[in-house]
C-alpha cells in the first residue's frame, strides 16, 4: 500500500483513460436506475426541490469519471452529505422549504458544493491524501449512528404520511409522528411499506434486483391513477425539461456563512468513499490513491455547483452494485451520468410521484447505518475509543439538524485524548508464550506520530532480538497507509531473524491493509 509512481496528480496529458466495456455499460446502467429515485429523496434531505439531486448525478459523474482512481466508486448524492448540507446551509441562516427563498437556498448549496470541491482540490494538488484518516474511527462510528438516527427521524413523517407542527425540530416531529397514527395516511403508510418491502426483500433475492425502480413504477402508477392526495414530487416545483446550465453566478458574499461547513463535508464527506475504495483496492490487492481520489472528488463537486446542485460523495450501496454488475473500469460512473443526462428532458415523468417512496427509499438505504452493537461493543474494546463514539454520538443527536458540530467536537476530544498524549509503546510479557511480547500503542498513530512510532517499535525489536512481536491495536482508533508501511518494514526485518510480528485487535478496515502489506494473516 505504499504511494508509488501513480500518487501524481493526473493530467490531460496522463490521464491513462481506459477503453469501456460492455460490463461498464451494464453496470453503469444499473447504478443509474438506482441513482436517479435516490436523487430525488437525497435532495430532499438537503432541503432541497426534488429535481436538483438529479443534477448533481449528471454531469458531476461524468467528471469523476476521467479523474478518478478506483474503478468502482460511485460518486453522486448521498445520505450523509445531504444532511450535512442542509446542516451547513441551516447554520448559515438559509431556510430550506421556504417558496420565497427556495432560489436563494438552492444557490447557496451550489456555493458550498463549489467550496467543497475547492477545498479537496486543494487537498489533492498538495497530496494530502491522508487527511481521509484524520477523523479516527470511534468518531466516525458515534457520528454515524447518530447521523443515522437524524435522517431515519427526518423521513418518518412522510412515511406516515402525517404532518408535524412546523415548530417541532426534526427528532420531536418524528416522535410526534410515531405517536399520533390517526394523522397517518394510509396510502402514504402502504405504499412506503411496498417499498422497503422491494427494497431490503428483493436484495435477498438478487443483489442486483430493482427494488426502488419497481417501488417508483408502482407509485407513479398509484398516484395518477387513483388521483392520490398526498405530497408529491411535483409540490416542490416543476422539473425543468432541460438540461442543467452551468455558471458560476453564485452568492459569492456568503462565502464566510459557509465555509465552516464547507470544510466538515470536505473532510467527513470524503471518510466514507475513502473506505470504500480502499476496501475494494484491499480485496483485489491493488493501488488506491487517496490524493487522486481527493482531486476528482473536488472537480464533480466544483461542477455540481456550476450546474446548480449541491454537494455531492461516495456512495457505499451504489458502488457495491457498480461493482457486483461487472464494472472493469471507471467510465462505469460515466456511463451512470450519462444515462442521468439523458433521462433529464423526461424527467416530468416523475412530478407525480409520491413523497412517501422517497422517505421510504431513504429509510430503506440507511437502515443498516444505525448500529448499536458496534457502540455497546467499543467498550470490550477501550474505553477512551467508546467514550469518544458516545460522546460524538449523543451530540450529534443533540446538535440535530447542525451536526457538524458533533464532528467538531469529536475531533477536539481525539485531539486532547490523543495528541497531548505523548505516543508510547509500552510492552507486557506473555506467560503462555515467553517467545511472544505484546505491544500495545497509546496514542493516535497518524502522519504526525508516524516517526516516533517506527522509531519506538524498531526500539523494541532491538531490545527483544529474540522474540516475535504482537502488536494489540485495541487503543489504536486509526491506522494511515503511512504507518501500515512502518508496520510491514518492521514485520519485515522482524522475518529476516526467524520470528513474527503479528496484531490483534485492528482498527475496523485495517485489518485487510496490514494482511496486504505484511502478507501475515491476523492472529
Amino acid at each position: 500500500m505504499a504511494p508509488g509512481p501513480a500518487t501524481r496528480l493526473p493530467s490531460t496529458a496522463a490521464l491513462d483513460l481506459p477503453r469501456p466495456t460492455a460490463s461498464d455499460v451494464v453496470a453503469g446502467v444499473s447504478v443509474a436506475l438506482v441513482l436517479i429515485p435516490q436523487s430525488l429523496a437525497y435532495a430532499g434531505l438537503a432541503g432541497m426541490p426534488a429535481y436538483v439531486g438529479l443534477f448533481a448525478s449528471a454531469l458531476p459523474l461524468l467528471i469523476f469519471a476521467v479523474f478518478a482512481s478506483s474503478p468502482y466508486l460511485q460518486t453522486g448524492p448521498v445520505a450523509l452529505t445531504s444532511l450535512l448540507t442542509f446542516g451547513a446551509l441551516e447554520s448559515a441562516g438559509f431556510i430550506a422549504n421556504s417558496e420565497p427563498d427556495a432560489a436563494t437556498y438552492i444557490a447557496a448549496g451550489a456555493l458550498l458544493a463549489v467550496l467543497v470541491g475547492a477545498l479537496r482540490l486543494a487537498l489533492g494538488i498538495l497530496r494530502l491524501g491522508n487527511v481521509a484518516y484524520l477523523i479516527c474511527e470511534p468518531v466516525m462510528i458515534g457520528f454515524m449512528s447518530g447521523a443515522a438516527i437524524v435522517i431515519l427521524s427526518s423521513q418518518l413523517p412522510k412515511v406516515f404520511g402525517a404532518t408535524p407542527p412546523d415548530s417541532y425540530g426534526t427528532l420531536r416531529a418524528a416522535a410526534w409522528a410515531v405517536v399520533h397514527p390517526g394523522q397517518w395516511e394510509v396510502a402514504a403508510l402502504v405504499l412506503s411499506v411496498i417499498t422497503m418491502a422491494f427494497m431490503l426483500g428483493g436484495r435477498k433475492i438478487h443483489r442486483l434486483f430493482p427494488g426502488v425502480l419497481i417501488a417508483v413504477m408502482v407509485g407513479l402508477v398509484y398516484s395518477l391513477a387513483t388521483d392520490y392526495g398526498g405530497p408529491v414530487v411535483l409540490d416542490d416545483g416543476e422539473i425543468p425539461s432541460g438540461l442543467p446550465s452551468v455558471s458560476f453566478d453564485l452568492p459569492w458574499s456568503d462565502v464566510g456563512s459557509l465555509l465552516i461547513g464547507a470544510i466538515v463535508i470536505a473532510l467527513v464527506g470524503f471518510a466514507e468513499p475513502a473506505s470504500i475504495a480502499r476496501t475494494f483496492a484491499n480485496q483485489e490487492r491493488s493501488h488506491w490513491n487517496a490524493s487522486r481520489e481527493l482531486f476528482s472528488s473536488g472537480l464533480a463537486n466544483v461542477v455540481s455547483g456550476a450546474s446548480g446542485a449541491f454537494p455531492v460523495g461516495g456512495s457505499f450501496s451504489r458502488s457495491s452494485v457498480n461493482k457486483f454488475a461487472g464494472a472493469q473500469t471507471r467510465w462505469s460512473g460515466g456511463i451512470t451520468g450519462a444515462v442521468v443526462l439523458a433521462f433529464l428532458p423526461f424527467a416530468r415523468v416523475l412530478e407525480e410521484l409520491p413523497k412517501a417512496i422517497l422517505g421510504a427509499i431513504v429509510v430503506g438505504a440507511v437502515l443498516g447505518l444505525v448500529r448499536p452493537i458496534r457502540l455497546v461493543k467499543l467498550w470490550q474494546r477501550s474505553w477512551s475509543q467508546a467514550a469518544l463514539a458516545w460522546v460524538t454520538f449523543l451530540a450529534t443527536l443533540i446538535s440535530t439538524p447542525r451536526v457538524e458540530w458533533a464532528i467538531a467536537l469529536g475531533v477536539v476530544l481525539t485531539v486532547v485524548h490523543h495528541f497531548v498524549l505523548t505516543l508510547r509503546v509500552p510492552t507486557q510479557p506473555d506467560p503462555d508464550r515467553p517467545d511472544v511480547t505484546t505491544a500495545r500503542p497509546e496514542g493516535l498513530l497518524w502522519i504526525g506520530s508516524q516517526g516516533r512510532f517506527e522509531r519506538q517499535l524498531g526500539q523494541l525489536i532491538d531490545d527483544h532480538p529474540d522474540r516475535s512481536i504482537q502488536l494489540d491495536l485495541g487503543d489504536t482508533p486509526a491506522l494511515d497507509a503511512a504507518t501500515v508501511d512502518v508496520i510491514a518494514g518492521q514485520a519485515a526485518r522482524l522475518r529476516q531473524a526467524g520470528h513474527e510480528l503479528t496484531w490483534i485487535n485492528p482498527p475496523e478496515g485495517a485489518d485487510a491493509m496490514l494482511r496486504t502489506a505484511t502478507d501475515l494473516p491476523r492472529q
